[in-house]
């Protein structure tokens, strides 16, 4: 057997990370999960902050338990988040969550100064309360002390780089989720955080996927895909052009691999958003609320003495009644932390449904809301782009749900291929491999994926009980005013 050329991917998300040693030896893929950790937020204060020097400690942990022989390591994160350096390159404070309350009516105030439709055409970025715009308002607007001292902005995985190697760089597919890049001039949007006040001198270069940024203790530090779907959609399995993909995890991110972003009147009234792929491409998508929902659940209930885990709760989905409460998952109502069961059954009083009160109920309802939620989304997509889809690869740790893989395939009538669950990990190290030579490109990667690493396809069983949910579905986002976002 050929010697395998092996490297560290690093991939860090909203609720936990995990360092992994990848190989590839000419033919396959090997990979041993060497250190997984929660990423666990912290409350101070009054405000959410991400524990970064803990995330920093875990990766260390990693890197320590990889040993000798590396070709490469490379990091990923979740999207929207940022630090920023003093003049002497120190940490100005913790990283803000995405989810604090600092972002509450920052967008109103962006568009006083810059009209929406006018963010819309420089960045191509859906409206969502998290974006880093509207982050970057909010400071502005308190007049932060943080922000008049910052010499440099690091999107969140540039953080963990600049402190291995120095290098201030910051990779293209994350920064074109931040809505402060325009895909038109390949740079900063300057113009609008101009007009909103941001010292825009704390902006460094912006680097493609594959960089090679220096050595962490003699290792190659390359940036990957550094937006976790980014490196997601690199990892998908795909042996077609027309799929679809679904990165499931705490957010769920569905979408279709485009060559050039699509901006336009229709892309603006539909709410969808452009983001940097590799090679090139852009990821056409919408972002749903995804399992944070399930995550929430179990937390609550978790403190009430019933600690189910996400089998369990699975189980207790599939025993449920079908299609007797709907909610929609993007709903302002499910976005901050909480008692995620209550606040689901206050939505369907409100929407006139049976509040769902067993376990069972609520899961059957959340995991029924999101196949149909990512039906809508879907439709939008192909709509938009005029793009055909004929199967859909749902990847990442949700693909491990057989019942909503299963309610996926029904609602939009496609066949499901679920897998690998670590999709982000391996299209992480992917990247790398290509940098070093190892593999030509994505194409020749996702043919290796497809032959060695397989998945469950999930077939549709053309329900038609799918089919008048999803009426009813659409006629409750009508009527709440949600199905236009823009």
């Amino acid at each position: 057997m050929p010697k395998s050329c092996d490297v560290l991917a690093i991939d860090i998300g909203a609720e936990s990370g995990r360092v992994m040693r990848i190989g590839f030896d000419g033919n396959s893929f090997q990979i041993d999960e060497l250190h997984r950790f929660p990423n666990v937020p912290v409350m101070a204060g009054g405000t959410l902050y991400w524990d970064v020097l803990r995330l920093w400690h875990d990766i260390q942990t990693g890197i320590e338990a990889a040993g000798q022989g590396l070709a490469g390591l490379g990091i990923d994160t979740w999207g929207c988040d940022y630090a920023l350096l003093d003049r002497d390159g120190e940490l100005l404070g913790n990283p803000v969550h995405y989810r604090d309350r600092r972002n509450e009516g920052m967008s109103e105030q962006v568009f006083e100064r810059v009209p929406w439709r006018a963010v819309y055409q420089r960045t191509g970025i859906q409206l969502m309360a998290p974006n880093t715009l509207f982050q970057l308002a909010g400071m502005v607007m308190s007049d932060s002390w943080q922000l008049a001292n910052a010499d440099c902005f690091l999107p969140f995985p540039q953080l963990f780089n600049y402190w291995m190697t120095g290098d201030r760089s910051a990779e293209f597919t994350h920064v074109s989720t931040m809505q402060i890049y325009n895909p038109h001039t390949k740079d900063w949007d300057y113009e609008t955080l101009g007009a909103i006040g941001v010292p825009t001198h704390i902006f460094g270069d912006i680097v493609p996927p594959g960089t090679r940024l220096g050595e962490y203790q003699g290792i190659p530090v390359f940036a990957p895909a550094s937006h976790d779907t980014g490196s997601a959609v690199v990892g998908v399995p795909a042996t077609r052009s027309d799929f679809a993909y679904l990165s499931s995890g705490t957010w769920s991110l569905l979408g279709l691999e485009i060559k050039e972003p699509i901006i336009s009147d229709a892309s603006f009234a539909a709410n969808l958003t452009n983001e940097g792929g590799v090679e090139g491409t852009f990821r056409f998508l919408v972002n749903v609320m995804g399992l944070w929902l399930v995550q929430q659940c179990r937390v609550t209930w978790a403190a009430d003495g019933h600690d189910l885990d996400y089998g369990q709760l699975t189980d207790e989905a599939r025993s449920a009644p079908p299609f007797v409460s709907l909610i929609d998952p993007d709903d302002d109502l499910f976005f901050a932390p909480g008692d995620m069961p209550a606040r689901i059954r206050d939505y369907c009083r409100a929407s006139g449904q049976p509040a769902p009160e067993s376990v069972g109920a609520v899961m059957r309802c959340v995991n029924e809301s999101l196949a149909l939620k990512y039906r809508y989304a879907l439709d939008r997509l192909t709509a938009v782009s005029k793009q055909p889809v004929a199967q859909m690869h749902i990847i990442g740790g949700g693909s491990q749900n057989n019942l909503l893989n299963q309610m996926t395939a029904d609602a939009t009538g496609l066949p499901v291929v679920a897998g690998p669950v670590e999709a982000t990990a391996l299209g992480n190290a992917i990247v790398q491999f290509i940098a070093l030579g190892e593999i030509a490109n994505v194409a020749e990667a996702r043919s290796i994926l497809a032959g060695t690493v397989g998945g469950v396809t999930f077939e549709p069983n053309h329900d038609e009980r799918w089919q008048g949910a999803f009426l009813r579905f659409c006629d409750m986002l009508d009527r709440q005013g949600t199905s236009s976002p823009a």
